[in-house]
Protein backbone atom coordinates (compact mmCIF):
# COMPACT_ATOMS: atom_id res chain seq x y z
CA UNK A 1 0.00 0.00 0.00
CA UNK A 2 3.07 2.37 1.09
CA UNK A 3 4.95 0.97 -2.61
CA UNK A 4 1.38 2.04 -4.44
CA UNK A 5 1.38 5.47 -2.79
CA UNK A 6 4.66 6.60 -3.26
CA UNK A 7 4.39 5.12 -6.62
CA UNK A 8 0.89 7.71 -6.91
CA UNK A 9 2.76 10.75 -5.66
CA UNK A 10 6.02 10.50 -7.75
CA UNK A 11 3.30 10.19 -10.70
CA UNK A 12 1.80 13.33 -9.86
CA UNK A 13 5.10 15.02 -8.98
CA UNK A 14 6.18 14.07 -12.62
CA UNK A 15 2.94 15.54 -14.22
CA UNK A 16 3.33 18.65 -11.90
CA UNK A 17 7.12 19.34 -13.38
CA UNK A 18 5.48 18.64 -17.23
CA UNK A 19 2.90 20.74 -17.06
CA UNK A 20 5.18 23.79 -14.66
CA UNK A 21 7.75 23.42 -17.95
CA UNK A 22 5.37 23.68 -20.53
CA UNK A 23 3.47 26.79 -18.77
CA UNK A 24 7.53 27.66 -18.96
CA UNK A 25 7.97 27.37 -22.76
CA UNK A 26 4.07 28.95 -23.27
CA UNK A 27 5.22 31.82 -21.39
CA UNK A 28 8.58 32.05 -22.67
CA UNK A 29 6.82 32.05 -26.35
CA UNK A 30 4.33 34.67 -25.36
CA UNK A 31 7.09 36.83 -23.73
CA UNK A 32 8.61 36.70 -26.99
CA UNK A 33 5.70 37.43 -28.93
CA UNK A 34 5.31 40.74 -26.41
CA UNK A 35 8.47 41.91 -27.06
CA UNK A 36 8.03 42.03 -31.04
CA UNK A 37 4.68 43.82 -30.15
CA UNK A 38 6.31 46.33 -27.87
CA UNK A 39 9.29 46.74 -30.68
CA UNK A 40 7.21 47.48 -33.05
CA UNK A 41 4.73 49.62 -31.32
CA UNK A 42 8.03 51.75 -30.17
CA UNK A 43 9.09 51.72 -33.90
CA UNK A 44 5.56 53.42 -34.62
CA UNK A 45 6.22 56.14 -31.72
CA UNK A 46 9.71 57.15 -32.66
CA UNK A 47 9.76 60.20 -35.05
CA UNK A 48 7.97 63.32 -35.65
CA UNK A 49 4.98 62.00 -38.05
CA UNK A 50 4.23 58.62 -39.70
CA UNK A 51 5.56 60.05 -43.08
CA UNK A 52 8.85 60.21 -41.25
CA UNK A 53 9.61 56.96 -39.80
CA UNK A 54 11.98 55.23 -41.88
CA UNK A 55 12.56 51.40 -42.39
CA UNK A 56 15.92 49.99 -42.13
CA UNK A 57 16.51 49.91 -45.65
CA UNK A 58 15.36 53.22 -46.50
CA UNK A 59 18.35 54.44 -43.43
CA UNK A 60 21.05 52.95 -44.97
CA UNK A 61 20.04 53.73 -48.52
CA UNK A 62 19.69 57.66 -47.20
CA UNK A 63 23.06 57.33 -45.93
CA UNK A 64 24.22 55.93 -49.28
CA UNK A 65 22.80 58.35 -51.31
CA UNK A 66 24.54 61.91 -51.99
CA UNK A 67 22.35 64.50 -51.13
CA UNK A 68 22.65 66.97 -53.95
CA UNK A 69 23.17 64.58 -56.48
CA UNK A 70 20.88 62.30 -55.75
CA UNK A 71 22.30 58.64 -56.26
CA UNK A 72 24.20 56.11 -54.41
CA UNK A 73 28.29 55.64 -55.67
CA UNK A 74 29.15 53.77 -59.21
CA UNK A 75 31.77 52.10 -57.38
CA UNK A 76 29.76 50.88 -54.49
CA UNK A 77 28.87 46.97 -54.70
CA UNK A 78 27.70 45.85 -51.54
CA UNK A 79 25.23 48.22 -50.95
CA UNK A 80 22.29 45.86 -53.03
CA UNK A 81 23.07 42.43 -50.53
CA UNK A 82 22.90 45.16 -47.92
CA UNK A 83 19.65 46.15 -48.34
CA UNK A 84 18.37 41.94 -48.50
CA UNK A 85 19.91 41.58 -45.16
CA UNK A 86 18.13 45.08 -43.62
CA UNK A 87 14.54 43.42 -45.35
CA UNK A 88 15.21 40.20 -42.97
CA UNK A 89 16.09 42.23 -39.89
CA UNK A 90 12.80 44.61 -40.04
CA UNK A 91 10.40 41.66 -40.64
CA UNK A 92 12.34 39.88 -37.69
CA UNK A 93 11.82 42.78 -35.47
CA UNK A 94 8.47 43.47 -36.77
CA UNK A 95 7.47 39.43 -35.57
CA UNK A 96 7.20 38.08 -39.34
CA UNK A 97 10.47 35.58 -39.20
CA UNK A 98 12.35 34.00 -36.81
CA UNK A 99 14.67 31.07 -36.78
CA UNK A 100 13.99 27.54 -36.53
CA UNK A 101 14.95 26.03 -33.50
CA UNK A 102 18.93 24.70 -33.39
CA UNK A 103 17.74 21.49 -32.16
CA UNK A 104 20.25 19.22 -30.02
CA UNK A 105 23.10 19.46 -32.26
CA UNK A 106 23.36 22.84 -31.59
CA UNK A 107 22.95 24.00 -35.41
CA UNK A 108 25.39 26.96 -36.40
CA UNK A 109 23.22 30.10 -37.32
CA UNK A 110 24.07 29.87 -40.92
CA UNK A 111 23.08 26.24 -40.58
CA UNK A 112 19.15 27.45 -39.39
CA UNK A 113 16.38 28.26 -41.87
CA UNK A 114 14.39 31.50 -41.43
CA UNK A 115 10.61 30.50 -40.70
CA UNK A 116 7.74 32.63 -41.21
CA UNK A 117 6.29 33.50 -37.87
CA UNK A 118 3.13 35.74 -39.29
CA UNK A 119 2.25 36.59 -42.46
CA UNK A 120 0.31 39.70 -41.66
CA UNK A 121 0.38 42.40 -43.74
CA UNK A 122 3.47 45.04 -43.24
CA UNK A 123 1.86 48.08 -45.15
CA UNK A 124 5.36 47.90 -47.22
CA UNK A 125 5.84 46.43 -50.28
CA UNK A 126 8.68 45.12 -50.56
CA UNK A 127 8.63 44.07 -46.84
CA UNK A 128 5.24 42.17 -48.17
CA UNK A 129 6.96 40.34 -51.43
CA UNK A 130 10.02 39.65 -49.68
CA UNK A 131 7.68 37.91 -46.34
CA UNK A 132 5.66 36.40 -49.09
CA UNK A 133 8.41 34.59 -50.86
CA UNK A 134 9.54 33.29 -47.54
CA UNK A 135 6.29 31.99 -46.73
CA UNK A 136 5.62 29.86 -49.45
CA UNK A 137 8.92 27.94 -50.00
CA UNK A 138 9.38 24.60 -48.91
CA UNK A 139 11.61 23.60 -48.07
CA UNK A 140 12.75 27.07 -46.03
CA UNK A 141 15.90 28.39 -46.81
CA UNK A 142 18.96 29.72 -44.86
CA UNK A 143 19.37 33.48 -44.20
CA UNK A 144 22.90 33.42 -46.57
CA UNK A 145 20.22 31.89 -49.18
CA UNK A 146 17.65 34.24 -49.00
CA UNK A 147 20.49 37.12 -48.87
CA UNK A 148 21.62 35.43 -52.28
CA UNK A 149 18.51 34.43 -53.87
CA UNK A 150 16.84 38.14 -52.84
CA UNK A 151 19.54 39.48 -54.68
CA UNK A 152 18.95 37.37 -57.60
CA UNK A 153 22.74 35.83 -57.20
CA UNK A 154 21.91 32.69 -57.90
CA UNK A 155 22.94 30.01 -60.84
CA UNK A 156 19.54 27.86 -60.53
CA UNK A 157 17.03 29.23 -63.20
CA UNK A 158 13.81 28.11 -61.50
CA UNK A 159 14.85 30.92 -58.13
CA UNK A 160 15.36 33.87 -60.12
CA UNK A 161 11.41 34.70 -59.57
CA UNK A 162 12.82 35.70 -56.14
CA UNK A 163 14.92 37.95 -57.05
CA UNK A 164 13.30 41.58 -55.84
CA UNK A 165 13.61 44.39 -58.19
CA UNK A 166 14.39 47.32 -58.90
CA UNK A 167 14.83 47.71 -55.10
CA UNK A 168 16.90 51.00 -54.76
CA UNK A 169 14.44 53.04 -57.21
CA UNK A 170 11.47 51.79 -54.76
CA UNK A 171 13.03 52.76 -51.32
CA UNK A 172 13.98 56.21 -53.22
CA UNK A 173 10.41 56.55 -54.35
CA UNK A 174 9.10 55.72 -50.69
CA UNK A 175 11.59 58.50 -49.43
CA UNK A 176 10.17 61.32 -51.99
CA UNK A 177 6.26 59.83 -50.43
CA UNK A 178 7.91 60.42 -47.10
CA UNK A 179 9.09 63.91 -48.26
CA UNK A 180 12.38 62.79 -47.55
CA UNK A 181 13.62 63.22 -51.53
CA UNK A 182 12.54 64.43 -54.26
CA UNK A 183 12.46 63.41 -57.87
CA UNK A 184 14.40 64.86 -60.90
CA UNK A 185 16.12 63.69 -64.05
CA UNK A 186 19.99 64.47 -65.00
CA UNK A 187 21.67 63.58 -68.10
CA UNK A 188 24.45 61.91 -68.28
CA UNK A 189 26.14 62.66 -71.94
CA UNK A 190 25.18 59.41 -73.21
CA UNK A 191 21.70 58.86 -71.03
CA UNK A 192 19.22 60.31 -69.07
CA UNK A 193 19.36 59.01 -65.31
CA UNK A 194 16.38 59.76 -62.49
CA UNK A 195 18.15 60.79 -59.82
CA UNK A 196 16.56 61.50 -55.80
CA UNK A 197 18.25 64.62 -54.37
CA UNK A 198 18.03 65.48 -50.23
CA UNK A 199 14.90 68.09 -49.62
CA UNK A 200 14.29 67.17 -45.84
CA UNK A 201 17.86 67.83 -44.19
CA UNK A 202 16.68 67.86 -40.51
CA UNK A 203 15.60 63.89 -40.99
CA UNK A 204 19.28 62.76 -42.58
CA UNK A 205 20.72 64.84 -39.88
CA UNK A 206 18.80 63.18 -37.30
CA UNK A 207 19.40 60.20 -38.82
CA UNK A 208 23.39 60.46 -39.13
CA UNK A 209 23.66 61.75 -35.46
CA UNK A 210 21.82 58.75 -34.38
CA UNK A 211 24.37 56.73 -35.90
CA UNK A 212 26.95 58.49 -34.74
CA UNK A 213 25.68 58.72 -30.64
CA UNK A 214 24.99 54.93 -30.76
CA UNK A 215 28.79 54.52 -30.98
CA UNK A 216 29.78 57.97 -28.63
CA UNK A 217 27.14 59.38 -26.18
CA UNK A 218 24.77 56.64 -25.57
CA UNK A 219 27.73 53.76 -26.38
CA UNK A 220 27.31 50.86 -23.96
CA UNK A 221 29.85 47.88 -23.42
CA UNK A 222 27.45 45.34 -23.52
CA UNK A 223 25.49 44.75 -27.15
CA UNK A 224 22.70 43.16 -25.65
CA UNK A 225 21.90 46.36 -23.69
CA UNK A 226 21.89 48.83 -26.89
CA UNK A 227 18.48 49.23 -29.28
CA UNK A 228 18.12 46.96 -31.70
CA UNK A 229 16.93 48.69 -34.20
CA UNK A 230 20.50 51.14 -33.91
CA UNK A 231 22.78 47.77 -33.09
CA UNK A 232 21.28 46.58 -36.63
CA UNK A 233 21.57 49.75 -38.60
CA UNK A 234 25.29 50.10 -37.92
CA UNK A 235 26.05 46.02 -38.82
CA UNK A 236 24.15 46.72 -42.10
CA UNK A 237 25.63 49.70 -42.91
CA UNK A 238 29.27 48.92 -42.27
CA UNK A 239 28.13 45.80 -44.88
CA UNK A 240 26.38 48.27 -47.16
CA UNK A 241 29.68 50.25 -47.20
CA UNK A 242 27.88 53.27 -46.23
CA UNK A 243 28.84 53.60 -42.72
CA UNK A 244 31.63 56.04 -43.00
CA UNK A 245 28.83 59.08 -44.28
CA UNK A 246 27.62 59.09 -41.04
CA UNK A 247 31.41 60.20 -39.93
CA UNK A 248 32.80 62.20 -42.17
CA UNK A 249 31.13 65.17 -39.96
CA UNK A 250 33.16 63.85 -37.00
CA UNK A 251 36.31 65.52 -35.61
CA UNK A 252 39.78 63.47 -35.90
CA UNK A 253 39.66 61.95 -32.30
CA UNK A 254 35.40 61.47 -32.46
CA UNK A 255 36.41 59.93 -35.91
CA UNK A 256 39.19 57.36 -34.19
CA UNK A 257 36.81 56.40 -31.34
CA UNK A 258 34.32 56.03 -33.18
CA UNK A 259 35.81 53.22 -35.82
CA UNK A 260 37.01 51.37 -32.71
CA UNK A 261 33.57 51.31 -31.09
CA UNK A 262 32.49 49.85 -34.74
CA UNK A 263 35.34 47.65 -34.95
CA UNK A 264 35.07 45.72 -31.36
CA UNK A 265 31.13 45.22 -32.81
CA UNK A 266 32.83 43.62 -35.82
CA UNK A 267 35.34 41.49 -33.72
CA UNK A 268 31.69 40.00 -31.62
CA UNK A 269 30.95 36.24 -31.84
CA UNK A 270 27.78 36.24 -33.56
CA UNK A 271 26.80 32.70 -31.99
CA UNK A 272 27.83 33.81 -28.58
CA UNK A 273 25.98 36.82 -29.01
CA UNK A 274 22.49 35.01 -29.87
CA UNK A 275 23.15 32.91 -27.28
CA UNK A 276 22.72 35.39 -24.99
CA UNK A 277 19.31 36.77 -23.40
CA UNK A 278 16.70 38.47 -25.38
CA UNK A 279 18.87 38.84 -28.08
CA UNK A 280 17.22 38.68 -31.60
CA UNK A 281 19.13 35.47 -33.09
CA UNK A 282 17.73 36.21 -37.17
CA UNK A 283 19.61 39.31 -36.66
CA UNK A 284 22.81 38.42 -35.32
CA UNK A 285 22.54 35.13 -37.85
CA UNK A 286 22.40 38.38 -40.51
CA UNK A 287 25.32 39.53 -39.10
CA UNK A 288 27.03 35.77 -39.14
CA UNK A 289 26.40 36.09 -42.98
CA UNK A 290 28.26 39.60 -43.50
CA UNK A 291 31.07 38.79 -41.42
CA UNK A 292 32.19 35.41 -41.60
Amino acid sequence: MTSLTQRSSGLVQRRTEASRNAAADKDRESGEDDESRREEEEDEDQGDSKETRLTLMEEVLLLGLKDREGYTSFWNDCISSGLRGCMLIELALRGRLHLEPCGIRRKSLLARKVICKSDAPTGDMLLDEALKHIKETQPPETVQSWIELLSGETWNPLKLHFQLRNVRERLAKNLVEKGVLTTEKQNFLLFDMTTHPLTNSPIKLRLVRKVQESVLDRWVNEPQRMDKRSLALIFLAHSSDVLENAFAPLLDEQYDLAMKRVRLLLDLDPEGEAAKSGANELLWSVVAAFTK
